[in-house]
């Protein structure tokens, strides 16, 4: 589970990259947890936040929700094994609300 964790945490971090280089969004608190906390922690406080983050609504404001953490973990079943079936869920809802459809569906129930 480790080696999924750092390479999550580097998924995470290339959410930044792309989110600032492809949308031009610079997501500095988005970096600031990432970096205080790792992309696992930060990922979990974003899905279980009743809220949206700024870091989901400026890329859905742009278009561009592939660039949230939410997208990151769906769109790639290799990271669902971090999560519990509720998180996966929780944002499966969120960005189907929004109208977007990830990549990869698992057998999350």
């Amino acid at each position: 589970m480790s080696m999924n964790k750092n390479a999550f945490d580097e998924a995470m971090f290339e959410i930044y990259r792309r989110a600032k280089s492809e949308a031009g969004y610079t997501a500095s608190v988005f970096l600031n947890r990432l970096m205080k906390n790792g992309g696992l922690a930060t990922a979990k406080f974003l899905i279980n936040s009743l809220a949206v983050s700024a870091g989901y609504t400026s890329p859905y404001e742009r278009g561009r929700l592939d660039l949230t953490a939410e997208a990151t973990i769906l769109d790639n079943d290799k990271w669902h094994g971090l999560f519990t079936s509720d998180e996966l869920e929780r944002a499966a809802r969120r960005l189907q609300d929004d109208g977007y459809c990830p990549k990869h569906q698992s057998n999350r129930h």
